[in-house]
């Protein structure tokens, strides 16, 4: 029988050279995709010791920037998204940020919004823009370079000043779901439910790595004022959701935080960190129960289930620390226990998918790339979770 590894470095040499990143096919590129591919490239080099892996998550980067940060081969505009010539693109490939590969163009100004019809095309997301923001950080803790970061940076600045903005009738700042590819209009103009906390963790983390590289430090104050505003629009109290791969998000934004708060956690933050895994608590019993993970395949998604599963990973990353050095309360250690005990729902998920016979499911096959490379990083999930 396999190894989680070997599994993992099987569906990911799969994903390489279906979508291009091996020499062979002409480039598919998907942001979400992409960036969990980057973690889990890093990760198998880690455990292989075998640098081509680490190799593939560079060009990775790099076919991503080419790619989605410039306009798609069917747009009339050419050139970077940011509208920086050809040598500054290079030199600042996020500037303008990235589009999130769709398969169809952005809709036209003129277009009436037709909500089946967006899901299908292109424009920027938030919370695709922090996932990549994530991705960048990764490579630059692992190759100590720190252009990388500069890059996840120079995003997380793009994306705070075109997704968020002030309504002038209400007291709080408001964010955009979706916007065009030049992030000149909003395409989707309401707010993501967890994107406040996705920007907020991100740039929290961003800046972490930000003080450990004195060339960056021109960045600092810029991401101080950014997760401020981040943090006035969190409400704790409304993050509960009942889908998987929210639910998943929460615990990875939990495990995220948690290794960039201080040995002494201030109270503000651990207030935090407890509301989003009570967030995560309330949200399971309504998950487990809807019969969705009981329903036959052809209905059943396999990413966001896997997004559950790779949150619940980073429970139990909780609860190992947590055992080991007893920096949070008990009531938020509590919660840390909780969650951690789901750990058979994780490895329940991927024993479906693993199954061949449950991937030739249509819904399956359907979402391909994104599925098996979640799949990949609930196998060898730190290379997303563990900051390094």
């Amino acid at each position: 029988m396999y190894s989680s590894l070997q599994q993992a470095v099987d569906l990911m040499e799969a994903f390489a050279s279906r979508t291009g990143l091996i020499p062979g096919r002409p480039p598919r590129r998907y942001l979400w995709t992409d960036a969990f591919a980057v973690c889990n490239f890093l990760e198998m080099a880690r455990l292989t010791g075998e640098e081509r892996y680490r190799d593939l998550a560079l060009q990775l980067v790099d076919q991503v920037h080419h790619v989605l940060g410039r306009f798609a081969d069917d747009d009339p505009r050419q050139g970077w998204i940011s509208g920086l010539d050809e040598d500054e693109g290079e030199r600042h490939p996020t500037a303008g940020g990235l589009r999130i590969g769709k398969p169809f163009p952005e809709r036209a100004p003129d277009e009436p919004y037709d909500e089946r019809r967006e899901w299908d095309r292109d424009g920027q997301y938030f919370h695709y823009l922090t996932r990549w923001m994530h991705a960048l950080d990764q490579v630059s803790r692992t190759t100590h370079d720190p252009r990388y970061h500069r890059w996840a940076c120079e995003l997380a600045i793009t994306a705070t000043r075109a997704f968020v903005y002030q309504p002038a009738d209400q007291p709080k700042p408001r964010m955009v779901w979706k916007m065009s590819i030049d992030l000149g209009r909003p395409l989707v103009a309401s707010m993501g439910q967890h994107d406040p906390l996705d920007g907020f963790v991100t740039l929290r983390q961003l800046m972490a790595s930000a003080r450990q590289h004195p060339e960056l430090a021109d960045t600092v104050c810029e991401l101080e004022e950014s997760i401020a505003i981040y943090r006035r629009m969190l409400d704790p109290e409304h993050l509960a959701t009942t889908d998987p791969l929210g639910i998943g998000g929460l615990m990875a934004d939990a495990t995220r935080f948690y290794q960039i708060l201080p040995e002494t956690i201030p109270a503000e933050d651990a207030s935090l960190l407890q509301g989003v895994l009570e967030a995560a608590l309330t949200g399971l019993p309504y998950c487990l129960g809807s019969g969705q993970f009981e329903a036959d395949d052809e209905y059943r998604l396999g990413f966001r289930e896997l997004g559950l599963a790779i949150g619940l990973h980073g429970a139990v990353a909780l609860w190992e620390w947590e055992r080991a050095r007893h920096r949070t309360p008990a009531e938020l250690r509590d919660r840390i226990d909780r969650l951690a005990r789901l750990a058979p729902v994780a490895r329940q998920i991927e024993r479906h998918w693993l199954d061949p016979v449950h991937r030739k499911a249509k819904s399956w096959q359907e979402h391909r790339d994104i599925n098996e490379v979640m799949l990949a990083t609930a196998l060898v999930p730190e290379g997303y979770l563990r900051l390094r």
